[in-house]
């Protein structure tokens, strides 16, 4: 039995098309066995995981989203005990970023035969941020605080990328908004701490970003040496720059070639804590729930089962 977490508005609104009229029609033909649970609500597929794993008679469950990285996200937050589920994933999003790393192939019923062959089930880290007030959220691709959090956020509640998507031109809000949440950032003070060792001060910190995989916000390759097996995060943190200096810098991370700017320096780790003088914004796979001074972030290694090329 597979179970299905579709998210009907992905793909710039186009998500239940792909299921409707490629995905299902497949599996009817195949004759696969299958339930579908649609999320349309924010917050829906961590319900809907939670829901399919409590109700679910086998384990491992087989768990499809077919959706962007924001419903992988919350598919994988409502998952309690991430031995209990075999994750497939079918892209249909606006960024992709998980399935880039992953080398996945872009036509979704490629996607399924990958899925339904159930030969290449491999084991994957994610990660785990956690704030001050004892909670936390799971990630996949990435946690970021700071500039690049603030651009998700502003998306995530604005009416222009649903309009865009319509057209197809969903990255378009993300350019915009980049550009103005960048003439907008403040100066931050603050430190990092490495796996529990000396404090790394920052004296005007932009983003913090900490990579599972290689991509985030739509092809930008802050961590062009991250591997999801590794049981270590890398990450991009960019302190004491310019931000004339920072549009100069962003379009070389499409090639990962940010690193050669003053300013931009990659670390990894197991375990990062981040103190700042007041509060930044904070992303999981593009996904914001909140703002946060002090956050620690750490690795689960190989916890996840995963069906990847």
């Amino acid at each position: 039995m597979y179970y299905f977490i579709v998210n009907p508005a992905s793909h710039s609104g186009n998500g239940m098309h792909i299921w409707k009229k490629q995905i299902e029609p497949a599996l009817k033909r195949l004759q696969v066995s299958y339930q579908s649970f649609l999320s349309d609500t924010p917050g829906g597929a961590t319900q809907l995981a939670t829901q399919i794993l409590n109700e679910a008679p086998e384990r491992p469950v087989r768990l499809v989203v077919l959706g962007g990285d924001g419903t992988v996200n919350e598919a994988l937050n409502g998952i309690r005990n991430s031995g209990d589920v075999i994750l497939g994933y079918i892209p249909t999003g606006s960024s992709n970023d998980l399935a880039r790393d992953l080398g996945l192939p872009k036509k979704p019923l490629d996607n399924l035969k990958l899925i339904l062959s159930g030969s290449s089930i491999r084991p994957m880290d994610y990660g785990i941020v956690t704030y001050a007030d004892g909670s936390s959220r799971r990630f996949l691709t990435s946690c970021g605080i700071g500039y690049d959090a603030a651009v998700c956020e502003e998306v995530q509640r604005s009416t222009l990328k649903p309009t865009l998507n319509k057209f197809g031109l969903g990255k378009l809000a993300y350019l915009s908004t980049a550009l103005k949440q960048l003439v907008a950032a403040k100066e931050v003070a603050g430190s990092l701490t490495l796996d529990d060792t000396s404090a790394i001060p920052l004296s005007n910190m932009r983003f913090i970003a900490s990579m599972n995989h290689r991509f985030e916000g739509g092809g930008f390759m802050f961590a062009p040496d991250a591997k999801d097996t590794d049981g270590i995060l890398n990450l991009c943190v960019v302190d004491n720059i310019s931000k004339s200096k920072i549009l100069i810098a962003l379009p070389s991370a499409f090639k990962g070639k940010h690193f050669r700017f003053k300013g931009v320096t990659p670390y990894s780790a197991k375990k990062i804590h981040i103190d700042l003088q007041k509060p930044m914004w904070v992303h999981t796979d593009g996904e914001v729930e909140k703002q946060a001074s002090s956050i620690t972030i750490t690795c689960v290694p190989n916890s996840l089962m995963f069906l990847r090329p």
